[in-house]
């Protein structure tokens, strides 16, 4: 009996064991490409086995390559067995020059086993999970009642938000922050939402609970405030500026731009929209002059004027970093390195970056110093005469004949610009965008149209009277088809020559004649020249009075905007590989595509920039929503659910709550319907979002970077956000929007201009005191107080402002003349004569929204007594310190350096 006890106890024994390591077995998950398998790949592999370099003939980049023979005839790779896998071998070598990675450490038993179990289980290749977006994500369902705090917990939630970001906590054992004070998420939601402090009557009535925390809200987001603090965040997107950058950096006259972003996010304008009217207002049927103004999105890229700059060149940069941005921008992807070659570390192909370019490739503007195509505004008058002239065409003429005479009156387009002529002789091409004639002198219009017109169109400037003017086709002893005279013209004039009408396409050739001219003397400079179809209607009452109308409109002189024009299709452009991404050496011909690992084309998409814009913002996109919650969340918690904001490849951050980021990237799809407003009212109305942002050593052991969002955002305000701040709680911040750039003090010297004579003309009156949004932004020359604090020069675009701390940021808040002269302000409009710890601890909660501590208000006081006393002793000290007001006291001056004191304090600097 003993011994069969025994036996049967060492069976059940063996039995349990056999069943527990059959149970661990069966429950070991199969290895994730994507999370497992892709980092050792990326971090380990791929620099030797890439998209660059593809030693042996061996790339990982890609799963046909991975699975492909490799120089060795064979496969490093055999899904299903790893023993027989090449690249498994090379990871046990002992021999260095064997063994991979090649002169690096070897990979970790754990590495190595993972990779071996992904072969062994087929070697799945699996997607990155950017790259594809689930068509719906459940909510978590907590569980209040058993939670570690059901009361807090409750109180927490307020709506779906707060259920993902419970899910982490609970997984780690930790509870949410309570919510924070009345005052503080006050003045949190109001920097949030319209990047100012609330006003007193908006706080006042939250304290006293006239007005909800959800009517708060919506107060905010319907101001007009609202559009100025978003778009501030856009136009660094947007490498926004008043200037055209390189060497010269000239003006540019562009503001239209940055009002429209601000009104489009004021009439919170559907993102699939915004971004379409952006990438392709122009393309769009019968677009308004507010989508053509949307196109200057475009625009903002960098115009070289430097002399002897190549043209062309500058073009094809721009074109470039028109790809480089809108991937930046709507995808998260750092697609520039495809342009020599195939991206080391995500599925995009070299040539893909071309079929890309192929898209931008075909627009009218070409690095030219009048940065044509420019949209016009006429004044009342004048387009009271371009609207006759419309109604004309539209009557007389067909749908194209009416477009065709709309367009050129809006932005004078297409032309056959100067740099575009080839075979100069007797002349040469001048810096300033004209080619220069000689008597006999000649050029040539390579492949031009003449449109089957009656007239050709010269924008010229003349120096003889009697130039004579022949325009033949093919070359010199090609038949005339027009032969002028011009007379001499001081300005600029576009005018009107009869020629025979072609309606074919081909090299047009253009002479100058005047006997009477010096040798080697310039005749004209030609700006551009164009053929347009006749106006119609001849023979009717008015003809001839239209056609002078006409004239006199394509003269007039009117404010512009760069913007987005495509050429027609006689003037379109062959797009080409560049052989190691150089422009000069260009091999096979490409037509528009999109990348293969991302959403399908549909073929009724037009292959143009509308075409990829309708692509962008496809809901089978994976990329855009999920960029735009990501970079939305980071505005207003200081990190990204994905906290390398630029970048959701393979190389980034995994997202701290990827269900979280995929169910707002549906909803803002689809129940939203791109609505930014409504993903930034939800994103403020959760409970996650009003907690306090107070941490604790032990929170902060767990979680430093408040990933898990345990507490409330804490982060130091924009450039633009603490300036407007102190204009704001001094008084002086003028509520005036839109117009052209303003130029608030800053110190003397630092516009160094050469090419011109342009100054810093230090705005007067309310220009003085506006938001920071609206300062003119001189690419080579920023305004320097928000250069120190972390904006940027915008000469390409900024995905994310770095956030330092240095000493130069103090030096800037204590001495520059914009916050001294705040300083004041707000010391003056809280003096109270016979309470000098009132008046400062009034400063204190205008500034900072709290109530003044003892230590504080004492520490505070003795800076005003040190002070009064310095500036009692000496009455020229007030003067020096407060050169705007005319009579300054020693107790104001005081108080002022006391109110300087508090706009230094971490209070104010911060939103918490």
């Amino acid at each position: 009996m003993k011994k069969r006890t025994i036996h049967n106890g060492f069976w059940y024994l063996l039995n349990s064991v056999g069943l527990m390591l059959l149970g661990s077995c069966q429950s070991t998950p199969p290895v994730d490409f994507s999370t497992q398998i892709k980092p050792i790949l990326n971090n380990k592999c791929i620099t030797c086995h890439g998209g660059v370099k593809k030693s042996g003939g061996f790339s990982l980049l890609f799963e046909d390559e991975a699975f492909a023979k490799t120089e060795s005839g064979v496969a490093a790779i055999i899904p299903g067995n790893a023993a027989g896998s090449e690249m498994i071998k090379r990871l046990h070598e002992e021999d260095p020059e064997l063994r991979m990675p090649y002169e690096k450490p070897k990979l970790t038993d754990e590495e190595i086993d993972l990779l071996t179990r992904w072969i062994d289980e087929g070697a799945n290749w699996g997607q990155h999970w950017a790259y594809s977006l689930p068509e719906k994500v459940e909510v978590p369902q907590i569980n209040i009642e058993a939670s570690l705090a059901p009361t807090s917990t409750s109180d927490f939630v307020q709506n779906d938000i707060d259920h993902f970001i419970l899910a982490r906590l609970d997984e780690k054992n930790l509870q949410p922050n309570p919510s924070a004070e009345k005052n503080i998420i006050a003045r949190r939601l109001s920097l949030d939402i319209i990047g100012l402090p609330p006003s007193q009557e908006l706080l006042d009535r939250f304290e006293s609970e006239e007005l909800s925390y959800e009517d708060l809200v919506d107060t905010l987001l319907n101001q007009k405030t609202y559009g100025e603090k978003w778009a501030t965040w856009w136009l660094d997107l947007a490498r926004y500026a008043d200037s055209k950058g390189y060497e010269k950096d000239m003006a540019r006259s562009i503001w239209r731009y940055r009002d429209w972003v601000i009104d489009a996010f004021n009439r919170d304008l559907p993102y699939d929209q915004f971004t379409i009217e952006q990438l392709a207002g122009d393309l769009l049927p019968e677009p308004s002059p507010d989508q053509l103004i949307a196109t200057a999105f475009h625009r903002n890229t960098m115009n070289n004027d430097e002399g002897g700059t190549d043209d062309e060149e500058y073009r094809v940069a721009t074109v470039i970093d028109r790809v480089n941005t809108t991937f930046e921008v709507w995808q998260s992807t750092t697609i520039g390195c495809v342009q020599c070659h195939s991206h080391p570390y995500d599925p995009f192909k070299y040539e893909e970056f071309y079929k890309l370019m192929a898209f931008f490739n075909n627009s009218r503007d070409e690095d030219t110093p009048g940065e044509s195509p420019v949209l016009k505004f006429y004044t009342p008058e004048q387009q009271e005469k371009v609207d006759k002239i419309i109604e004309w065409t539209t009557k007389y003429g067909d749908e194209a004949s009416a477009k065709t005479y709309k367009d050129f009156l809006q932005f004078t387009e297409p032309v056959y610009k100067s740099h575009f002529f080839k075979e100069i002789n007797n002349g040469s091409y001048d810096d300033h965008a004209s080619v220069v004639l000689w008597d006999k002198g000649n050029c040539i219009i390579e492949n031009g149209y003449t449109n089957n017109a009656s007239y050709v169109y010269l924008n010229y400037r003349s120096h003889y009277n009697g130039t004579k003017i022949i325009i033949r086709e093919k070359d010199a002893e090609g038949p005339i088809i027009g032969e002028f005279t011009i007379n001499k013209q001081k300005q600029n004039i576009t005018a009107r020559f009869p020629i025979k009408k072609l309606d074919r396409q081909g090299d047009i050739y253009i002479e100058t004649h005047n006997a009477n001219a010096k040798k080697e003397a310039n005749l004209m400079n030609l700006y551009w020249v164009t053929f347009i179809p006749d106006l119609p209607g001849e023979g009717q009452a008015g003809y001839s009075e239209m056609g002078a109308n006409l004239m006199e409109a394509l003269n007039m002189k009117t404010p512009t905007v760069p913007i987005m024009v495509e050429n027609p299709d006689y003037m379109k452009r062959t797009s080409q590989l560049f052989d190691r991404g150089s422009w000069m050496s260009k091999t096979d011909t490409v037509e528009p595509g999109t990348p293969e690992s991302l959403n399908a084309w549909n073929p009724d998409w037009p292959a143009n920039r509308l075409g990829l814009a309708q692509w962008i913002v496809d809901k089978k996109n994976p990329l855009t929503a999920r960029t735009l919650v990501n970079r939305v969340w980071h505005q207003i918690y200081g990190r990204g659910l994905v906290s390398t904001v630029e970048d959701i490849g393979s190389q980034s951050d995994a997202p701290s709550h990827p269900a979280m980021l995929d169910w707002l990237s549906l909803r803002f799809m689809n129940e939203h319907n791109w609505s930014i407003k409504k993903l930034v009212r939800e994103i403020v109305m959760s409970g996650t979002y009003r907690q306090s942002s107070e941490s604790t050593p032990e929170m902060y052991e767990i979680d430093p970077e408040n990933e898990l969002y345990a507490r409330g955002p804490r982060m130091r305000l924009g450039a633009e956000q603490i300036r407007d701040q102190a204009l704001a709680v001094s008084g002086l911040l003028s509520p005036k929007m839109y117009g052209p750039g303003v130029m608030p003090p800053q110190p003397d010297g630092v516009w160094q201009t050469v090419y011109s004579n342009a100054q810093w003309v230090e705005s007067k009156g309310e220009d003085r005191y506006r938001r920071g949004i609206y300062t003119f932004l001189k690419r080579t020359s920023p305004y320097p107080s928000f250069l120190t604090f972390d904006a940027g020069s915008r000469e390409v675009a900024t995905i994310r402002r770095t956030v330092t701390n240095t000493p130069l940021q103090a030096l800037v808040t204590l001495n520059d003349p914009v916050y001294l002269e705040t300083a004041y302000h707000l010391a003056k409009n809280n003096y109270r004569p016979d309470d000098i710890e009132k008046s400062i601890a009034l400063s204190y909660k205008k500034a900072t929204f709290k109530e003044i501590s003892p230590n504080r208000l004492k520490a505070l006081k003795a800076l005003y007594q040190t002070s009064l006393a310095e500036f009692n002793k000496n009455s020229e000290a007030s003067k020096l310190l407060l050169p705007f007001e005319e009579k300054p006291t020693a107790e104001l001056s005081a108080l002022t350096l006391v109110a300087n004191a508090i706009m230094n304090l971490d209070e104010f600097l911060t939103k918490v």
